[in-house]
């Protein structure tokens, strides 16, 4: 029989540190990872099961919030919509026709139906159970994929890092609600980073703050996004990104970063 070559390691502390240093973030960076079985969740260690009935975005929060490992199926989430977006319900016609939406949302079953339709989802059948954890506990190594909170002026110089060397036009967007499946569905479907605007309910029940914008993308790509701001801040393009001033002759500032 073949043997099955074992997934990427990452260190991830040091992955951790050199995001706090590079970004100053103010909010944990944690892992998401998917399992095919119920009891590989629960054999993470020092893993917490929900007592009540959550949404996805809370779950997440007791990690990137509190700190906490937590693991669950899709009988610990509210409703479909939650856990069609982590493929733990089927995208079923009753799933697609979003008929709870429609005088809170959307003003139209057709509108609503658009809405279900343009989301990016993990397929079904895949999946039975997600674990959390911020990635310093080292308990999901390597997580399928990790979720970075940051500021709009944090979250443009990640990007910039992302495209240092290989670079390519990042295309996102803009579900609406349900904004989950903008980041975390998105980036579990394709392996892409994938950005977000947290929607109502995140902020709602996952408690993110006003300021922050999510980027989810697997861990391979924050080891590029690393070095590629490495380099950013040895040529003087680092965070936080000190004001010039709006009267200033911009000639001296450029002339720094534009010496030809």
């Amino acid at each position: 029989m073949q043997q099955q070559t074992p997934p990427e390691q990452f260190d991830l502390g040091a992955i951790v540190t050199d995001l706090n240093n590079l970004l100053r973030l103010k909010t944990t960076v944690i892992g998401i990872k998917m399992f095919a079985r119920v009891e590989e969740m629960e054999a993470i260690p020092k893993i917490r099961r929900p007592s009540a009935v959550h949404t996805t975005d809370q779950i997440v929060s007791m990690a990137s919030r509190l700190g906490w490992t937590v693991g669950i199926t899709g009988d610990d989430l509210v409703g479909a919509q939650c856990r069609a977006v982590i493929g733990l319900a089927p995208q079923d016609e009753k799933w697609l026709a979003g008929e709870n939406y429609v005088g809170v949302w959307h003003g139209t079953a057709e509108d609503a139906r658009k809405r279900q339709e343009a989301l990016d989802v993990v397929p079904y059948g895949q999946y039975q159970a997600m674990a959390v954890s911020p990635l310093t506990s080292g308990r999901l190594n390597p997580p399928d994929i990790c979720l970075v909170y940051a500021t709009p002026g944090q979250m443009i110089i990640l990007i910039n890092g992302l495209q240092y060397t290989g670079y390519k036009k990042f295309e996102w967007g803009v579900v609406g609600e349900t904004a989950c499946a903008d980041s975390w569905g998105r980036a579990l479907k394709t392996g892409e980073p994938s950005l977000s605007l947290p929607c109502f309910a995140e902020r709602r029940y996952g408690g993110v703050p006003d300021e922050e914008m999510l980027m989810a993308l697997p861990p391979a790509y924050l080891v590029k996004a690393i070095a590629g701001m490495k380099q950013l801040a040895k040529n003087g393009l680092r965070y936080p990104i000190a004001p010039y001033g709006i009267q200033a002759d911009v000639r001296a500032g450029m002339g720094v970063s534009y010496k030809k």
